[in-house]
């Protein structure tokens, strides 16, 4: 008797592969405006800064090949394969919908690379996946995991990542120092829509710094668009600058809202906060990414289980 067959269709951000495709990534992110020359010269620059391209790609491809091995050694009983789908880059999320319908797929459970839900951001990858599924005639139904911010090996992986940075603390510092948990920041007003992904966040911090015993922590925000409109606060970088005049000397900080190294990661953080922080005589401390860390996956795993036996 042949298995069940259960596609995962594992949705991500999605980064551009050549520097020829910064223009056109950046565009389709801003729903077809070009960013201006000097925007688009400024994105290149970053880039280079972090060795010329984000490892976002090769990461995601990673994170995939081990969420389908976990899956399938949790639950021999069905045989798990993960199909990746970009918002921003190919294969897009239309392409890969397609092609699981080609495949004949028929059981489908939906996850995006992010624990967090909000209309912003979740809600908009299963609007593009049900609009494939439409598009595309099938399957009937998909199963989507809209947040697995609380699971409980994802907080055991984060709080471990989290107790290897305070390691690297003074010990003298270790028992005090804050740890900052960010995540993208998000236009203001999903707050008057009720949005949950502030306190979701919140809750993830909370959940990790209770496992470890840490009392000094909160949440703060990063890589926040250029718009006219206000965006969510206080930004990373003045939360170091505050922290500073009140006397602290080391920071660490948690950007629990990704799962991978990449731009936000790598240079709002490693470069740019980094850089604010030995300008003023702070140690920063950045926890690790989970990338494709066999626990993490397994939260991860986990979490798509749970959410086939509903669906």
């Amino acid at each position: 008797m042949s298995k069940l067959v259960i596609g995962i269709l594992a949705m991500a951000y999605g980064t551009p592969s050549s520097v020829a495709e910064i223009e056109p990534y950046y565009t389709h992110i801003r729903r077809g405006r070009k960013p201006e020359p000097h925007q688009l010269q400024e994105l290149i620059e970053r880039y280079e800064a972090i060795g010329g391209l984000s490892p976002l790609n090769e990461i995601t491809a990673a994170q995939a090949q081990g969420l389908e091995r976990t899956l399938n050694e949790l639950n021999p009983d069905a045989e798990y394969r993960v199909y990746t789908g970009m918002k921003h880059a190919h294969p897009f999320i239309e392409e890969t919908v397609q092609k699981m319908v080609q495949d004949g797929i028929t059981e489908v459970v939906g996850v995006v690379w992010a624990p967090h839900y909000s209309t912003m951001s979740i809600a908009t990858y299963i609007k593009s996946a049900e609009e494939a599924r439409d598009k595309w005639g099938g399957p009937a139904q998909i199963a989507y995991v809209e947040s697995w911010h609380v699971q409980p090996l994802f907080i055991d992986s984060t709080a471990k990542r989290v107790e290897a940075a305070l390691a690297a603390i003074p010990a003298a510092e270790r028992a005090s120092v804050p740890v900052v948990f960010t995540a993208h920041s998000l236009p203001e007003r999903i707050l008057q829509m009720g949005d949950p992904y502030p306190r979701q966040i919140e809750e993830t911090g909370r959940a990790v710094t209770e496992q470890i015993g840490h009392s000094n922590w909160f949440t703060g925000w990063q890589s926040a668009g250029r718009t006219p409109e206000p965006w969510l606060g206080p930004d990373i970088l003045d939360v170091i600058r505050d922290q500073h005049e009140k006397g602290v000397r080391s920071i660490v900080i948690c950007p629990v809202g990704f799962v991978s190294d990449h731009l936000e990661v790598q240079y709002d953080i490693d470069i740019e906060a980094k850089q604010l922080a030995d300008e003023l005589g702070m140690k920063l401390v950045r926890v690790a990414s989970p990338n494709d860390e066999p626990l993490f996956l397994r939260a991860v795993a986990t979490a798509v289980l749970e959410q086939a036996k509903k669906g």
